[in-house]
């Protein structure tokens, strides 16, 4: 694989530091790596497979050099922004924030399930969010293979999605510190049924994307789908109930040897052996966990699945990468 430059952009952020540990720990091939962030973050020291790098403040000049590929978490303001700079200056972005996701000249990709479309990309490539990523991984080889007539989502998301003030309101309230920096209430000892903001129809911003970021990545539109997402007391991992009403009959085992057999999927599923995904698991890790894979007696080719992922690796900083190691074949 060519080596390419490569920038970060939101270095010292959680994402951003794990950007850093991904490509050190998929031995990416960078020639050069920049690193960019506020003026407050700027002159910090980062290091990334040995190597020490500065910090340098991101502005309208960053991209005045010899870059490829940028990675962008710093935010849907700074997004748009910065990237249409970058990509004036023949930079590809790939962006982990909200702001170009449902922009329809932008490929929204998951490489598993869509690497098609980063071939149409015009200079940005939207990541999508960390709850979407992970389901549609597991949802694409039964889309592919039976078809799809509707999804039921309900999710149980780690405070790490809200950042480090979601971490520190779990860490200060597991000591008796029932402090809200990111909540409207005590995430310890609590599940809050209200992640992002809420919208007119009643859902939060967060079950919405969910929604039409699925339609996105796979490219059905008409496909039928609801969303609860929840924010629960777990630092790091979000996990998935899914309900799926599948168009054709199935056998259990059947999926099962779909699901072992994907892209990107680990299957745990012995129930017999209490063997299924666990967020203490997952965290850390780069697959997706499926398990807990059983009819929906309820409803004509109902299926149920549990599905867990580390929501800052695969459900950004990895599938980023990802994104990248893909455009390297392109350049």
């Amino acid at each position: 694989m060519k080596k390419v430059n490569i920038a970060v952009v939101g270095a010292t952020g959680m994402v951003g530091r794990t950007f850093l540990k991904v490509l050190e720990d998929r031995d990416f091939p960078y020639e050069n790596l920049y690193l960019f962030a506020s003026a407050r973050s700027a002159g910090k020291i980062l290091t990334c497979k040995g190597e020490t790098y500065t910090v340098e403040e991101l502005n309208e000049n960053s991209f005045d050099r010899d870059i490829d590929i940028a990675l962008f978490s710093a935010g849907g303001d700074t997004s748009k922004k910065f990237a249409p700079i970058a990509a004036s200056n023949g930079v590809t972005v790939v962006d982990n924030s909200s702001a170009w996701r449902m922009d329809p000249e932008v490929p929204l990709v998951v490489p598993e399930v869509n690497a098609e479309d980063i071939s149409w990309n015009k200079g940005i490539i939207a990541n999508p969010n960390c709850s979407t990523i992970q389901a549609v991984v597991a949802l694409e080889p039964l889309y592919e293979t039976y078809g799809i007539e509707r999804i039921v989502y309900s999710t149980y998301q780690a405070v790490s999605g809200s950042g480090v003030k979601g971490v520190s309101d779990l860490e200060e309230g597991l000591k008796g510190n029932n402090t809200c920096k990111a909540y409207p209430h005590p995430i310890a000892n609590n599940c809050l049924p209200h992640i992002d903001v809420f919208l007119e129809n009643g859902y939060t911003k967060e079950e919405m994307k969910m929604i039409d970021e699925t339609k996105k990545i796979i490219g059905d539109y008409d496909l039928k789908i609801t969303a609860t997402t929840v924010r629960v007391p777990v630092f790091y991992s979000h996990s998935e109930s899914i309900n799926i009403q599948l168009k054709k009959p199935f056998e259990v085992e059947d999926i099962k040897s779909l699901m072992d057999g994907s892209e990107g999927i680990v299957l745990m599923d012995n129930v017999s052996e209490n063997i299924y995904p666990l967020a203490s698991l997952a965290a850390g890790t780069d697959p997706v966990y499926v398990g807990r894979i059983r009819r929906d007696f309820s409803i004509e080719n109902g299926l149920n699945l549990w599905v867990v992922a580390d929501n800052i690796r695969k459900g950004a900083a990895t599938n980023a990468v990802q994104i990248a190691e893909r455009l390297i074949e392109t350049l």
